[in-house]
C-alpha cells in the first residue's frame, strides 16, 4: 500500500442507506473511527476539503487507518463541489449543537446525506442556516460530543428507523 487514500481502490456501495459527510474534519483518528463505522454499516463517506491532516499512507498507518479499502469514500475539493456531487432528490440534514430541533425529529430517508462539522468549530453559520439542522441533546456540562460518537449515534438511529436492523 503506497500513496494516499485517493490512490486506493475502495469498495463501492451501489445504493447506500446513508451518506456521511464530514465538513473539513481536523482529527485523523475521528475520521478513521467514522470510516470504520461507514465500512461496517455500508455507508458512503464524503470528506469535504480542506482536511486538517494528511492522507498519505505514512500518516494513515500511524493513526491506525489501514482499512480504507473497505470504505466507500468520496473526496470533494470544497463544499460547493460536494453539493454538485449530491444525488438529485436526496436531502441534506445538518447536525450541530447549535440547532433547536433534536435529531430524532428529523425526517431521514434512504440515501439522504448527514452533514457534520469540524471538531473544533462545527458547521459554519451560513451552512446551518441553509439546511435543516438538528442536535443531539446533552444534559451535562460538556460543550459537545466527540465527532465520531455523534456520527455513530445518529447514523445507527436512522438505520434502525429505516428497518436496516
Amino acid at each position: 500500500m503506497s500513496g494516499s487514500i485517493e490512490d486506493h481502490i475502495h469498495r463501492v456501495i451501489a445504493d447506500p442507506y446513508l451518506h456521511i459527510v464530514l465538513y473539513q474534519p481536523e482529527i485523523p483518528s475521528n475520521t478513521g473511527n467514522i470510516a470504520r463505522l461507514c465500512g461496517a454499516a455500508q455507508l458512503r463517506l464524503h470528506l469535504v476539503h480542506p482536511l486538517g491532516f494528511q492522507t498519505d499512507d505514512k500518516h494513515l498507518k500511524r493513526a491506525g487507518l489501514d482499512y480504507w479499502s473497505e470504505v466507500d469514500i468520496r473526496q470533494h475539493q470544497d463544499f460547493q463541489a460536494f453539493l454538485e456531487h449530491m444525488e438529485e432528490g436526496r436531502s441534506l440534514i445538518a447536525l450541530s449543537r447549535h440547532a433547536d430541533l433534536t435529531y430524532t425529529q428529523a425526517s431521514v430517508n434512504h440515501g439522504d446525506y448527514l452533514l457534520f462539522g469540524r471538531e473544533t468549530r462545527g458547521l459554519p453559520r451560513d451552512i446551518r442556516g441553509r439546511y435543516p439542522c438538528h442536535a443531539i441533546p446533552m444534559w451535562g456540562g460538556v460543550r459537545s460530543l466527540n465527532l465520531s460518537t455523534a456520527v455513530g449515534i445518529v447514523s445507527y438511529h436512522y438505520l434502525h428507523e429505516m428497518g436496516r436492523f
